[in-house]
């Protein structure tokens, strides 16, 4: 029971998903034109929400929101599903295989077994695309993985069902009636202006730029506040966050100026093609900004990766990023 499903890696996880579920109804879509009109930029530090012990910072939206921002953008009708009942989200999974619909799913990393043993930690916003069933195991297309993967059932159930932060309660979803032509440009400026809408003009302290100021200010006091081990706890967390959960700061940042380099063809202004070369400039910034952190958290360099040092990087990207999303907004 396998389906002739379209295989293709990709940097993020949720929009590698969604660009991989449109081209198999016949829509071409790169990763980066998902993530954009899925407007999946995004900055917030929540220290009320605590990932392992430690306040989440998140560089994405919301786990789900891409592939329904897309699908809503360019007028696709979707099925999404919550189970409390396992053994039902597995019979709902079966009945969509057996009617050769490609089914993505929410997991937990931790339980996939295909994973290699380092890079299995807790997050439940893991999203991956089931293509067929072999007997017990299922078919896996990840789009983080270079090639297609068998799950067994019991592993992938336990995935589903990964208790903790953000989890998936057995979330599946999958694309139903599908335009034979669609026209993105439309859903290309909507995507754009909610995310630099998101980014300058956000009305509360800790989203967009205005976050990463206060994250900056939160991080010079880290030492004094928690004490240096603990502090060395925090931006160590802040490093993984940004450099090993999709694709991180910087990571999200060469994805969206992928997009903004399409969308310059595609709409025939030029000026975004400038403001995409701003952005991987950016990105370049958060990198240097994380192995400085990391540094930090080895005790190497000290005037360089002193708190206050990493502390006016933040700020220094937050100033860049307000520029270029306020420059996006005149251009659409």
């Amino acid at each position: 029971m396998n389906i002739d499903f379209t295989h293709r890696q990709s940097a993020h996880c949720e929009s590698g998903v969604t660009a991989n579920l449109f081209l198999h109804h016949g829509i071409e879509m790169s990763e980066a034109m998902a993530f954009g009109i899925g407007a999946g930029l995004f900055f917030g530090y929540l220290p009320f929400v605590r990932i392992n012990g430690l306040p989440l910072v998140t560089f994405r939206s919301a786990p789900g929101a891409i592939f329904k921002r897309v699908a809503k953008r360019l007028g696709v009708e979707v099925v999404r599903q919550k189970f409390r009942d396992p053994d039902k989200s597995m019979d709902a999974l079966d009945l969509a295989l057996q009617q050769q619909i490609p089914v993505g799913l929410q997991t937990g990393v931790f339980w996939l077994p295909y994973f290699p043993p380092a890079l299995r930690f807790h997050f439940n916003a893991h999203n991956l695309v089931v293509c067929g069933r072999e007997g017990g195991d299922y078919r896996i297309s990840d789009p983080v993985i270079d090639e297609k993967v068998l799950c067994p059932r019991e592993d992938l159930l336990r995935a589903r069902f990964a208790k903790g932060a953000l989890a998936p309660k057995g979330a599946m979803y999958y694309l139903k009636d599908v335009p034979a032509q669609i026209d993105l440009r439309p859903a290309i400026k909507a995507g754009i202006r909610e995310v630099s809408r998101r980014m300058v003009k956000a009305p509360v302290s800790i989203i967009g730029v205005r976050g990463m100021r206060y994250l900056a200010g939160q991080l010079e006091r880290w030492p004094q506040k928690l004490g240096p081990k603990r502090a060395g706890q925090y931006l160590g967390h802040l490093i993984r966050m940004q450099e090993e959960i999709g694709t991180g700061g910087g990571g999200f940042r060469f994805v969206y100026a992928a997009f903004l380099q399409e969308a310059a063809n595609l709409l025939q202004q030029p000026r975004l093609a400038e403001l995409s070369g701003e952005l991987t400039d950016i990105g370049d910034h958060w990198r240097e900004f994380a192995l400085f952190a990391a540094r930090r958290c080895k005790g190497r360099g000290e005037e360089e990766t002193s708190y206050p040092r990493l502390a006016s990087i933040l700020r220094d990207c937050a100033d860049r990023e307000e520029k270029l999303f306020r420059a996006l907004l005149g251009e659409v």
